[in-house]
């Protein structure tokens, strides 16, 4: 097969690495790509979300099949682009995709359909939220409705925060339309988690637990990011509370969304707090997560071109995935001053040093000059190694991390504290 990839992140040189180990899979292009991509497919210079340029190449290409990582172009609906015109494409339709690209559609369908989530109330005017948040308990959580890159959702812990985080939202509009409307949300305490799972609509077989690190500063301080590491699996969620998971979250979404006609293939993305109240959702995801699958595909010992085409064609065998028995850990290197401004440019070296076959490197925000790897974004790459366990992996993910470098490079030292600090929820 020929496949197209679009995306240029972390999340797609990792589906790019997996897809190229597959039998069937002779050619990758990549939309538009990054620096390390290069190494292992073809970079098209086509944007995520420039519909009509991605659906003309797959047709001048003859793509036998396309492969989306990001939400946007998801959202706007380019599943329904590609099979309108008969091509094959891995990811939800427009409406299903909607559980992502509105966290105000997320909560009315978890409530409507018994799925476990926090108790919310959803602002269209700006002076309605103003007047809740003097008279709520705190902390809340402020949520802008549409996509903000990862950033959308800010706990705030007494009125004067709440009331600026509401101006910014939905006044001033620093996320766009996103905040249009607000979601605003009970805080509830515990340990958070991702599980992914592939769906043909019917379906559904969960992927390995993964944690993300969601704050830029150690021990989970300071801003929201689009996640500075992950490990996998975690230690929280054992047989019996993914069972749970299976038969309180996934089967009810996935069904829920084929009787509103909106009937969900590819991978759908559940993030969860487990607390001594029980397992709740606190977002959904339309899409594999980032850095969640730079650790959970090497994992999987199946052809994932494989996978994506039962999954197309709605025959996902649940008996037949398999996941090797190790830990993976995923540290991102970042640009100093990220989330926020920062530079580009940086030479990066070292990455011809990585040799092992427990060594992976996934490229984010790089590119290619006079050929050299330099900085070309926020989270530059996610450096991810393996282990027995969990400390054993994060100990060779470090090592890993000690063998790059480039100009005011930042990376949180602490990926994966909470597998070793063994806190008991129960």
């Amino acid at each position: 097969m020929k496949v197209l990839v679009v995306g240029g992140g972390g999340r797609e040189h990792a589906i790019c690495w997996k897809l190229s180990q597959s039998s069937k899979v002779k050619k990758i292009y990549v939309a538009p790509g990054n620096g390390g991509i290069g190494a292992i497919a073809e970079c098209v210079d086509i944007a995520v979300d420039n519909l009509t340029g991605l659906v003309d190449f797959a047709l001048s290409k003859e793509i036998d099949l396309t492969v989306v990582g990001p939400e946007l172009p998801l959202t706007m609906g380019i599943v329904d682009e590609f099979e309108g015109r008969d091509l094959k494409i891995f990811g939800p339709s427009k409406e299903a995709s909607l559980i992502e690209g509105s966290k105000a559609f997320a909560k009315s369908f978890m409530h409507k359909h018994h799925i476990p989530t926090a108790s919310y109330k959803i602002f269209s005017e700006h002076f309605e939220a103003i007047d809740f948040v003097k008279s709520a308990g705190y902390p809340l959580v402020l949520k802008a409705d549409g996509l903000a890159a990862g950033k959308g959702a800010i706990i705030c812990n007494n009125v004067e925060e709440a009331c600026g985080v509401v101006e910014k939202i939905m006044v001033q509009k620093v996320f766009g339309a996103a905040g249009l409307k607000l979601v605003i949300e009970e805080y509830l305490e515990g340990e958070e988690v991702t599980v992914m799972a592939f769906t043909d609509g019917k379906n559904i077989v969960p992927m390995v637990s993964s944690q993300d690190h969601k704050r830029i500063y150690e021990g989970d301080k300071g801003p929201n990011t689009g996640g500075m590491g992950a490990y996998t699996p975690t230690n929280i969620v054992d047989h019996r509370l993914m069972k749970t998971i299976y038969n309180e979250i996934l089967e009810p979404t996935i069904s829920g969304l084929a009787a509103e006609k909106r009937t969900y293939k590819g991978v759908l993305y559940v993030g969860l707090i487990i607390s001594r109240r029980g397992v709740k959702v606190l977002e959904y995801n339309c899409r594999f997560g980032d850095p969640e699958t730079q650790v959970v595909l090497p994992l999987l010992k199946n052809d994932l071109a494989e996978v994506f085409i039962d999954i197309i064609d709605g025959y996902l065998n649940v008996d037949e995935i398999e996941w090797a028995d190790k830990s993976a850990v995923g540290v991102v290197l970042a640009s100093k001053g990220y989330p926020g401004k920062y530079e580009t440019g940086k030479i990066i070296d070292g990455l011809d040093s990585v040799a092992d076959e427990n060594e992976l490197v996934f490229h984010a925000g790089t590119k290619t000059e006079q050929g050299r790897f330099i900085t070309s974004g926020g989270r530059v790459l996610t450096a991810t190694s393996f282990g027995g366990n969990i400390k054993e992996a994060i100990n060779n993910a470090y090592r890993l991390v000690d063998k790059i470098n480039f100009e005011d490079m930042y990376y949180r030292q602490d990926i994966g504290w909470r597998a070793q600090s063994k806190v008991e929820l129960y």
